[in-house]
């Protein structure tokens, strides 16, 4: 029986709310690659699947963004899309950053699903979510949260994992939805081979 056997009812309606950058920041932390094909098909087989979602900020004025083939897969390969332009601004070093936050994106649509929902994956330890996981669970709704407290520093805020009916470390995802490392052994070996 893995973890999700033992968090979804077959019978409960269940929906992914993929922060991107707060996952991705999570598993960076971890040293984790997700394998998006594993995480859909994973959930896909566990209780009455409706829909996965995946909310973004995108550089639009950059001639390529890192993020666009990762969007183009997902949009092409059953996730739902959110995205917006991302805000560029200069850090205190004269560095060129951007920002873009979708909290409010995610914590509408959470609130929207209600109607139609009985378990809600948020995949975001980002504590300013705690409000609409208490409104979710005052509607009937069981939220689970998926991020990382096994990193250093934890990327899930306490008041977020206190809210939520349950708090799934993403390492105990990882079997699940992980890619392998990459096969370094097969580059020392053929390394080692150049120097005999």
């Amino acid at each position: 029986m893995t973890l999700l056997d033992r968090l979804i009812h077959p019978d409960e309606r269940v929906a992914l709310f993929i922060d991107g950058a707060n996952l991705y920041s999570a598993a960076k932390a971890l040293g984790v690659d997700i394998d998006y094909r594993k995480l859909l098909d994973a959930f896909k087989r566990h209780g009455r699947f409706v829909r996965a979602t995946y909310y973004t900020a995108i550089a639009e004025d950059q001639d390529f963004s890192p993020l666009r083939p990762l969007i183009d897969w997902l949009d092409y390969n059953g996730y739902a899309l959110v995205t917006k332009p991302a805000k560029e601004y200069t850090d205190a070093n004269g560095r060129r950053r951007f920002k873009g936050d979708m909290d409010v994106d995610i914590a509408v649509e959470l609130m929207e699903a209600a109607a139609y929902l009985d378990h809600a994956f948020l995949f975001s330890g980002d504590g300013d979510f705690r409000p609409a996981i208490e409104a979710l669970k005052r509607r009937g709704v069981r939220v689970s949260v998926v991020s990382t407290i096994k990193s250093n520093p934890p990327m899930a805020a306490d008041e977020v994992r206190r809210a939520a009916d349950n708090f799934v470390d993403l390492t105990d995802l990882v079997s699940l939805i992980g890619r392998p490392p990459r096969e370094r052994a097969a580059e020392d070996r053929d390394l080692g081979d150049e120097e005999a």
